[in-house]
């Protein structure tokens, strides 16, 4: 999904994995598994022998805390649980949560070493200012602030020393249980091994952070000329300061947009944030091809003026003009004309589909899992039966969605939760800007329709 240079440079910052390494770290990763297991247990007991009933939190912190245990791989996991209490309970996401940017940090010597390293000095040499205790430290990296010698504000981003090597074992182990889900009719319909070798790239080009560095201009490039283009913004790079383990950028003051209490505090419109984002996120993929791939609560914030800040472009989709174009089709055959049976056929040609069966049945199947998207409000919405009646079509179709719908997924579960919490009565696809919106996309579909039907076969 995150776009390389050329094929050889896949999995570059990843390394080889021995079968030895491998088999230690199963090892490991079940010893950690195991000890939460069995605090859980303990705990559970103490509680019944005092008459407690055993807690769902409880087991929700050992869950979290085996994560912890289990290093970063499986901490960037647990950001998806974090951000999508729409799929996991809300007692598993909440607990979740200091997994987006409060895991602990690297030994500062360490992290010291590392900086040197990339930059050849120290960063009280580099820097006017620097401040060794991070603001924030997540999976990769962590993120302290600093002040250049020319007087601006900046933060500058440190990958965690030998991160690869910690990664790649359990990449490794994680594609080996993505081949055996897919033995499952769930598995399949999610492409496991497919998301897994996603999730592996998307780490791999994180690794180098001038990818990250160039993506977040390549982005806003794509953006600003929207409508939307002055709703959001990006940290400006420094690149004199910046090397594949190290990115300084400007310092932006933003409140995490899911701090609902301290967006309301600054006067934000929680349905105009909610509604900037829908925007931002559906701009960037049906017209710029690029959108970005990790929305988590950590990387999406609300500045003074309003404006949406979006950070870590480690992880970004991308779809080719003919995902896109049939990408506008299946949405204004779904949600505008309610054309079930073409959007059945938009999937096949996606390859989501693999046992289709009749086009009438497919499109009744369709119906039935479309239909609340355009009936119920968000806040009202069970998700989970939703998540049900997908996976009953998937079964009965054999389908199987393709990677980049499976990342845009994922973020729309975030903007899900972000819209429970700030707008949770806002019905988007009655909003009138979404729809003026989406009647533009109907018009390029309409667009592609008559241009298709004149081009000689």
């Amino acid at each position: 999904m995150t776009q390389k240079p050329d094929d050889d440079a896949l999995r570059a910052q990843l390394p080889e994995v021995t079968p030895l390494a491998e088999l230690t770290r199963f090892g490991t990763a079940s010893a950690h598994a195991a000890a939460g297991v069995g605090r859980f247990v303990l705990h559970t007991l103490t509680d019944a022998l005092h008459g407690k009933t055993p807690s769902t939190q409880r087991a929700a912190h050992e869950i979290r805390t085996t994560f912890e245990h289990l290093g970063p791989t499986y901490v960037k996991l647990g950001q998806l649980i974090a951000s999508s209490p729409g799929v996991f309970t809300e007692t598993l996401s909440t607990e979740f949560e200091t997994l987006l940017d409060r895991v602990p940090p690297a030994p500062p010597a360490e992290v010291r070493k590392l900086f040197i390293a990339e930059l050849g000095r120290g960063p009280e040499e580099v820097f006017a200012t620097f401040d060794t205790e991070p603001i924030a430290s997540a999976s990769i990296a962590q993120v302290h602030t600093a002040t250049l010698h020319t007087g601006e504000e900046v933060v500058v981003k440190i990958q965690r020393p030998g991160i690869p090597q910690r990664l790649a074992p359990d990449v490794a182990l994680l594609e080996r249980v993505a081949g055996l889900a897919e033995i499952s009719e769930y598995g399949r319909m999610l492409s496991a091994r497919h998301v897994v070798e996603d999730f592996a790239d998307g780490l791999d080009a994180e690794l180098d952070f001038r990818n990250e560095a160039a993506t977040m201009r390549e982005w806003y490039e794509c953006i600003r000329p929207s409508p939307f283009g002055d709703r959001v913004r990006v940290p400006a790079v420094y690149d004199e300061f910046t090397t594949s383990r190290v990115l300084t950028m400007e310092r932006i003051y933003a409140i995490r947009i899911d701090d609902a209490a301290a967006v309301r505090a600054a006067g934000h419109d929680g349905v105009a944030l909610c509604r900037n984002l829908l925007l931002s996120l559906l701009e960037s993929a049906f017209h710029g091809g690029l959108f970005h791939g990790d929305l988590h609560a950590g990387n999406v914030l609300v500045d003074a003026e309003g404006k949406l800040v979006l950070l870590d472009f480690g992880i970004v989709g991308r779809f080719t003009k003919r995902t896109r174009r049939i990408l506008r089709q299946l949405v204004v055959d779904l949600l505008v004309r309610g054309d079930y049976e073409s959007a059945g056929r938009a999937i096949f040609l996606l390859g989501a589909v693999h046992k289709p069966g009749t086009t009438a049945k497919g499109a009744e199947d369709i119906k039935q899992v479309t239909m609340p998207l355009s009936t119920t409000d968000l806040g009202s919405m069970s998700y989970t039966d939703l998540g049900r009646q997908l996976g009953a079509v998937a079964k009965a179709h054999d389908a199987r969605l393709p990677r980049e719908l499976v990342l845009v997924g994922k973020q729309l579960l975030y903007v899900e939760k972000y819209m429970k919490l700030l707008a949770p009565r806002w019905k988007a696809m009655s909003d009138k800007e979404i729809y003026g919106y989406m009647a533009g996309i109907m018009k390029e579909a309409e667009r592609d329709r008559r241009t298709d039907a004149t081009t000689p076969r």
